[in-house]
């Protein structure tokens, strides 16, 4: 289940970043960012390499909300 938008507000908090603040960071408006995170409106694909990189978190992990185990 994709749960982007969640995830977007869990990280942005965590790192104690505003709207404002990641939205200056990937060049885009805070009101896009407020969208994502209320799920109005997904990122273009080329966000998800900066948002992932700005949270220290893989891609899939930032749209899943968790790790993906590694294969046997």
């Amino acid at each position: 289940m994709l749960k982007l938008g969640e995830n977007l507000k869990k990280h942005r908090t965590n790192r104690e970043l505003t709207q404002e603040q990641l939205a200056e960071r990937l060049g885009v408006s805070f009101q896009s960012v407020s969208r994502w995170e209320n799920q109005t409106t997904y990122p273009d694909i080329e966000f998800l390499p900066a948002l992932a990189g700005i949270f220290g978190v893989t891609v899939d992990e930032l749209l899943r909300g968790e790790r993906m185990r590694e294969a046997q």
